[in-house]
């Protein structure tokens, strides 16, 4: 049996986007997100540092696909910073389905990260905007406070934790992705995120690995 890690004061769990719209009925919604909500909030009580991270999208969002005319949902396009997937218009600022699931335990965070706030630009990773260059805060959130070891749960493996993880290991973090707790489109961009996680040194893990 593989020795449990045993969690500290340097170490924060990174809960992504468990918003209404990546959820069953929503905009955008993710297969199986509904399911990891318990999970997470279980490992929330486990933690003694919480942070989440929430879409905040201005209406006519650049990444929205009704922002391009004759584009349809999940074609591409080149913007300055690359090619870009667009998505149906989702988690737009203020609107319901921008909100947390309802029964995800916001009271645990102590600090919420929103990202994707400028209309020109698309953001994934929790620590930067799809620019690779426009910092969200979280990176010197993390520093200031101490945190080496971030946990990642959440909203979709293939992207927004999937990225998180790998520019949390280019910010010097120890990353691990606890991969009951996330959810996934489940498609080809699943496994290339996977091989990309190895070659850069992300762990991934089950719950039942950790210890406090």
């Amino acid at each position: 049996m593989a020795e449990k890690i045993k969690l500290g004061k340097t170490d924060v769990l990174v809960v992504i986007d468990v918003q209404k719209d990546f959820c069953a009925g929503g905009a955008l919604a993710v297969q199986n997100a509904d399911a990891i909500v318990s999970p997470i909030n279980s490992l929330m009580t486990q933690f003694d540092n919480v942070v989440i991270s929430q879409d905040w999208h201005p209406v006519g969002h650049k990444s929205f696909y009704t922002s391009h005319k004759g584009k349809m949902p999940f074609e591409t396009t080149m913007m300055p910073y690359g090619e870009q997937i667009l998505w149906p218009a989702h988690c737009v600022a203020g609107t319901p389905g921008a909100e947390f699931h309802s029964d995800l335990d916001t009271s645990q965070a102590k600090a919420i990260i929103r990202k994707g706030t400028n209309v020109e630009i698309d953001s994934y990773s929790t620590f930067f905007e799809n620019d690779r260059k426009t910092p969200t805060g979280m990176a010197g959130y993390l520093r200031q406070n101490g945190f080496t070891r971030i946990f990642l749960t959440g909203i979709a493996t293939e992207y927004c934790v999937g990225f998180s993880a790998i520019d949390g290991i280019e910010e010097g973090f120890d990353v691990f992705v606890i991969t009951d707790a996330t959810a996934s489109f489940d498609n080809e961009d699943y496994e290339h995120m996977q091989k990309r996680w190895d070659e850069c040194g992300v762990k991934k893990i089950t719950m039942d690995a950790l210890r406090v």
